[in-house]
């Protein structure tokens, strides 16, 4: 009679209880929808109102899939201090704070104390990263856009042939794109890019945007989800700035950062310290249009940095791009970021693991990496860091006086 021998699952440097605290806390990650709870699902009928009649919004939000306080017992039941080796209890420690001040954000939307929570999830506006937001903002003069766009059904076309060619690398990895209704704009959720029916992208940005949501979230959500801690995956603690830095950064090296661009990314700054400072919606909004956004863009910032009671993520975008510029000045290297999702704080943790074999090499690397034109872009924004309004490719000649 003939016998199969079923394969043994691979070891692990770590110890099963750390993996146990891991993959726990991974799972309980993986089923928190965190952006879709605190974003208004009426925001597009408000902006409406808003720019026709100036009409302050009233943002209704969607039923919470998951229940603060249930989120919050899971969390109290997860011992972290079990965790026997010191890296990874210094980074499921930080990971299980971070859940917790999500699951008691969610709680709290619409209030003054979201807004604290926030800031302590992410980190105040420093005066240094405000007067770098507002030289990009004097340095690089409005311009409108121009050039066809694309729609969602074509944009899903661009991901999708991305995504093809990142699988002929790896054919079992999980990674989707789909045209969704309930979402607002272009994210990434999970494993899959999910696109709202009425988006519409610059054609020529589209290729940036593919970089930045395939290229960085997808492939480093894939290198994650491929090692032994899950949380790779799902992300560690403060990933998100460094996660945004990168797709900043995947947009430069693949020559498509545009003026247009860096002002986006620095009036969510100015938006962010208005909004810390006392501005309300309307003041905010009025700020933004006097800096030269467009009526409907400013309104969308507006919107990103009001909503909940008041949201300061989008602050990292800028803050994180600087900080990996300033890390390769340094002389540090971007090789091991791809990993998965981690904050480049944690970078020399996950560099032991690494060198300890508790971690494995990615499976994928990003493919606007290859050209050789890739590395002189980036020596070159190295050069640049003090002053960032030269990496716009299509930077105006009068404003480079």
């Amino acid at each position: 009679m003939r016998t199969e021998t079923i394969p043994a699952i691979a070891t692990s440097a770590l110890s099963p209880v750390d993996l146990a605290v891991d993959h726990t806390l991974a799972a309980l990650a993986g089923g928190v929808r965190f952006l879709l709870g605190i974003t208004p699902a009426n925001s597009t009928e408000e902006r409406m109102g808003f720019l026709a009649e100036g009409t302050e919004p009233e943002f209704v939000y969607r039923r919470l899939e998951v229940d603060p306080a249930v989120l919050l017992a899971q969390l109290a039941m997860v011992d972290v201090n079990a965790v026997e080796d010191e890296d990874v209890a210094a980074l499921v420690r930080a990971k299980r704070r971070e859940l917790v001040l999500q699951a008691e954000m969610l709680a709290a939307r619409g209030s003054a104390l979201f807004r604290e929570l926030s800031l302590e999830l992410h980190g105040d506006i420093g005066d240094e990263l405000l007067a770098t937001a507002e030289g990009l903002l004097d340095a690089l003069p409005p311009s409108s856009s121009s050039g066809e766009r694309l729609d969602a059904e074509e944009f899903l076309a661009l991901a999708d042939e991305e995504i093809a060619a990142y699988a002929e690398i790896a054919p079992d990895v999980e990674m989707h794109a789909e045209v969704r209704d309930g979402i607002a704009g272009i994210v990434v959720e999970g494993d899959t890019l999910l696109i709202s029916p009425k988006a519409t992208v610059e054609r020529s940005r589209a290729m940036a945007l593919i970089h930045h949501e395939v290229g960085t979230h997808l492939v480093t959500r894939a290198n994650g989800a491929a090692q032994p801690l899950r949380l790779l995956g799902s992300g560690f603690a403060g990933y998100d700035e460094t996660q945004e830095g990168l797709g900043v950064l995947a947009e430069l090296l693949c020559g498509e950062l545009t003026s247009n661009r860096l002002r986006q990314l620095a009036s969510r700054v100015v938006a962010v310290r208005l909004m810390l400072d006392g501005a309300d919606f309307a003041e905010t909004h009025a700020e933004l249009v006097h800096r030269g956004l467009p009526r409907g863009s400013a309104y969308t910032t507006t919107m990103r940095v009001h909503r909940s009671g008041g949201y300061t993520k989008d602050a990292v975008y800028l803050r994180g791009f600087i900080g990996l510029l300033r890390h390769v000045e340094r002389g540090g290297s971007l090789e091991h970021l791809w990993l998965g999702k981690f904050a480049l704080d944690d970078l020399q943790v996950v560099e032991r693991l690494v060198a300890r074999d508790a971690l494995r090499p990615p499976r994928l690397v990003p493919r606007f990496l290859e050209p050789k034109v890739a590395a002189e872009r980036l020596a070159s924004a190295v050069d640049a860091l003090p002053q960032l309004a030269e990496l716009a490719v299509d930077r105006p000649m009068q404003a480079r006086a």
